[in-house]
């Protein structure tokens, strides 16, 4: 055989493995829909769900439709329908309401657009959560002391703190160390679960030695130590993308839930120990494995550590520099703190 023989034999062959693995990555489901008209309500892991055996490969789907600026945004009433190009499944969109006024000028009411996932499920988390390095825990400002020496636990009430105050901020959080997170194979700190309890407005100046504020909101009594940080501007944002991770994540666990519960189902909200330096992004989507038992195997006469078994999936959902958070998908068995979570 010739180099040219053989270099067209190594071009077919890769065109035919290139295709396969496009097909397997965009494997449909066996009762997918034909036709799908947008439903409020509807989310767009839900409708990926009913299309995609591996939902997260969403993107792949869909088709190229000149008409549609960001098919990512999906409205209610929009139609979905699946057609073959070349031999793959692609999904059309079409618009089931006109949306533009000019060429250059669109009206897109974003907050109705199909979300990923239900944004209630974890607006509700962030707003009372989020994970602090000690750094960051230990060198914010404090409460020192009530007025007249009283613990605060109402709007109105004045507290004094002290320590840095940033210029310009006026409205600050009340936050209390809760949790303490610890890498489970390493033993390293990855940071603390800051526990959202209230907020203050600012009464004197940034610079003074001790700084009086209002609280202006409380979910429980404020205590002494106490801690006071500037508030986050955190946005939920409803169109970002489940992909599986650019990276490989290796002893990757979940290693808390919200609640302190033992047990994790879908919904849930649990912490993982890898974020932002592991090459986790919002939008990722891991597996979750359950560590196989040891079983005796009675021809050999020995024991024997069984493979680790998938147990569901989960989405990352907002990242810390060693942490994230992360909401469970789908769940086949009961899931518990310390079941690891791979690349899906």
């Amino acid at each position: 055989m010739n180099i040219r023989s053989l270099t067209a034999c190594l071009l077919l062959a890769s065109s035919v493995i290139f295709s396969a693995t496009l097909q397997a990555q965009v494997a449909l489901n066996e009762d997918y829909p034909e036709t799908y008209t947008v439903k409020k309500g509807d989310t767009l892991w839900g409708i990926s769900g009913m299309y995609l055996q591996q939902p997260w490969l969403w993107p792949e789907l869909w088709d190229v439709n000149p008409q549609i600026d960001n098919p990512h945004l999906i409205y209610p009433g929009d139609v979905l329908n699946i057609v073959w190009v070349d031999g793959q499944p692609r999904l059309r969109l079409t618009r089931g309401r006109d949306v533009k006024l000019t060429p250059n000028m669109r009206v897109t009411p974003l907050d109705l657009a199909i979300p990923l996932i239900p944004l209630d499920q974890i607006g509700a988390f962030l707003r009372g959560h989020r994970i602090m390095g000690a750094d960051e825990l230990n060198n914010s400002a404090y409460v020192v002391a009530g007025d007249q020496g009283a613990l605060i636990s109402s709007p109105g009430d004045r507290v004094y703190g002290r320590g840095p105050f940033p210029a310009d901020e006026r409205t600050y959080g009340i936050y209390r160390s809760s949790d303490t997170y610890v890498d489970p194979i390493t033993e390293e700190l990855l940071g603390y679960q800051a526990q959202d309890i209230g907020t203050a407005q600012l009464l004197s100046s940034n610079s003074d030695p001790v700084t009086e504020l209002e609280i202006t909101r409380v979910t429980e009594e404020v205590r002494i130590a106490d801690r006071l940080l500037p508030l986050e501007e955190r946005v939920i944002d409803a169109t970002f993308q489940p992909r599986a991770p650019e990276t490989t994540i290796t002893d990757g666990f979940m290693i808390a839930v919200d609640g302190g519960i033992t047990q994790i189902g879908t919904t849930d909200v649990v912490v993982l120990n890898k974020g932002k330096r592991d090459g986790l992004e919002t939008g990722h989507v891991l597996a979750i494995y359950q560590s196989g038992g040891l079983v005796a195997d009675k021809v050999a006469g020995d024991n024997v550590v069984l493979p680790d078994s998938r147990a569901g999936l989960l989405m990352v959902f907002e990242t810390f520099e060693k942490a994230s958070y992360a909401l469970v998908l789908k769940a086949n068995r009961v899931l518990k703190v310390g079941d690891k979570v791979k690349n899906p």
